[in-house]
């Protein structure tokens, strides 16, 4: 049989730190449960003790995560600890995960400890994580980087105080594959229980080869692998897990091993991972990439007709990309559109339903032909809702290349009417300075993009935009088949997240205060 190597996800964590890519609370959530439904064996939900809010979303990760280990960074002092048993102690399977530099340049400059504190720090906390949880990791931060005859000690010194996964990671991205795997496996052959642990890579991708130096350390032994969806983390990103996975499955004649993932659920995790974030994957991305599956060549095509294993080495169904076209139309019923969405995969509640159905009538009105894309999008949005202060109402915009355009937006602020005129050089850029004068902010627009859900002049357009208050990046998305509808909606969505977030945060502040006093 072949031997099973888990995976760990880091994306709502190192993938969150990334520029642009930060998360509200119900958007980890629900990147969360979609990592449930892809068979993630560890989610690292984040680290407790950087703000209230982390805690807030670890803890309420830790609390709706049932099939999945969850997982709290920790700094190795007892308090950080302690923060993180506190967020995780509501998981069905709470993992703590403490790390402490080993390498001399890390020792020196930043943590500015010798050799021999940093072991007895490393062991101690070990000790005191393991006294709090069952399930504790520790990470060598800069391991690669790590002298092997010190970090083989440290390795067997926390082992000793009963830590069950150690953590090598390539933190800087430096090493080379046949490196890594020279490095496993002297960790393997000199840390004397280490048959007593679990070994984990945590590879960055900064000379892009995080994927390629995973892979090697899985052939030389390690049984965790640490990674984040479409690559995305710090600098130049994580090994991407669909990537790895893939790659494992693919070629599992030379890997031999398998994972627990449900390798369907890959597209649905980068498609949502890209619309939390606005970040989206390049066209070659490998594997999700909208590219991936393409066939343009003369040649490829003609040999794909004849036989697709000619230039397809996994099928696009295998990542859960499909292509079936609903048989469905304005004039179908409620039970029909239920069956389609259990058929992609989702399980709602009567009033999220109903809701739906009512946005899908709409759409087979403009639509003649609705594809699973189409109902993703939909639901998607659904999910990612949240409470509305501002909604967009009404537009009206004139617009020609030989006059100024004129934008009349007309918003609902809790149920009043507001009313507004804008002048500027396009559509999109009045509607967007008209919204800004109605909402009564100073907003920069930081980005903008909208990209067609499926083929066809009358694909439905997602919009994403990101604005800034002159503090934080703030992420709206919009969908609808008129460009412009999906564009104005989704700058009211951003000052909708500004306002949500805003209103969070001054929550924690008073329940912080409150807490102090």
């Amino acid at each position: 049989m072949s031997r099973i190597v888990k995976i760990f996800d880091t994306t709502l964590r190192d993938g969150e730190q990334s520029p642009g890519c930060s998360m509200n609370l119900k958007e980890k959530l629900e990147m969360a449960k979609q990592l449930e439904r892809l068979r993630i064996d560890v989610i690292e939900a984040g680290f407790a003790i950087a703000s209230p809010g982390d805690f807030e979303s670890v803890q309420l990760v830790a609390n709706e995560i049932k099939n999945a280990t969850v997982a709290s960074l920790a700094r190795s002092t007892e308090k950080d600890i302690s923060t993180a048993y506190e967020a995780l102690k509501g998981a069905v399977n709470p993992r703590i995960h403490y790390f402490l530099a080993t390498s001399d340049i890390h020792m020196e400059y930043k943590l500015r400890m010798s050799p021999e504190a940093v072991l007895e720090k490393a062991i101690a906390m070990g000790k005191f994580a393991r006294n709090l949880c069952g399930e504790v990791e520790f990470s060598a931060e800069d391991a690669s980087r790590t002298r092997p005859e010190f970090l083989y000690r440290v390795l067997e010194g926390v082992i000793n105080q009963g830590v069950t996964i150690v953590n090598v990671p390539d933190t800087v991205g430096y090493t080379t594959p046949g490196e890594y795997f020279k490095f496993i496996e002297g960790i393997r052959n000199n840390v004397p229980n280490i048959d007593k642990a679990t070994i984990s890579v945590h590879v960055h991708d900064d000379l892009g080869l995080g994927v390629a130096n995973s892979l090697a350390a899985i052939q030389a032994g390690a049984g965790q692998v640490e990674c984040t969806v479409n690559g995305i983390g710090e600098r130049a990103g994580n090994a991407a897990l669909e990537e790895i996975v893939m790659a494992l499955k693919t070629r599992h004649d030379v890997y031999q091993v398998d994972t627990n993932i449900d390798t369907t659920q890959i597209y649905r995790s980068s498609r949502l991972l890209s619309k939390l974030t606005g970040v989206r994957v390049q066209p070659n991305k490998a594997i999700v990439g909208e590219n991936a599956f393409a066939h343009e060549s003369g040649i490829h095509q003609h040999g794909m007709m004849a036989n697709k294993e000619t230039y397809e080495i996994m099928t696009p169904e295998s990542i859960g990309l499909k292509e079936n076209k609903m048989v469905l139309g304005k004039h179908s019923g409620k039970h029909a559109f239920v069956d389609k969405l259990t058929s992609l995969g989702y399980t709602l509640n009567d009033e999220e339903v109903l809701d739906l159905f009512s946005q899908f009538k709409v759409l087979a009105d403009k639509k003649k032909v609705i594809s699973d894309k189409d109902i993703l999008a939909l639901v998607e949005q659904k999910q990612l809702a949240i409470p509305e202060v501002y909604s967009l109402d009404r537009f009206v915009i004139s617009t020609g290349n030989t006059i100024s355009t004129a934008a009349t937006i007309r918003l609902r602020k809790n149920g009043d009417l507001i009313e507004g005129v804008s002048l500027a050089d396009g559509p999109i850029s009045a509607g967007f300075k008209a919204i800004s004068e109605l909402v009564d902010c100073d907003l920069t627009l930081i980005d903008y993009g909208v990209t067609a859900v499926t083929d066809g002049t009358d694909a439905q357009g997602e919009a994403q935009v990101k604005i800034s208050d002159g503090t934080n990046v703030y992420h709206g998305r919009g969908l609808s088949t008129d460009i412009i509808d999906a564009s104005l909606k989704a700058y009211v969505d951003a000052v909708n997240q500004m306002h949500y977030i805003k209103d969070s945060q001054s929550k924690e502040s008073k329940e912080q205060e409150s807490k102090n006093s």
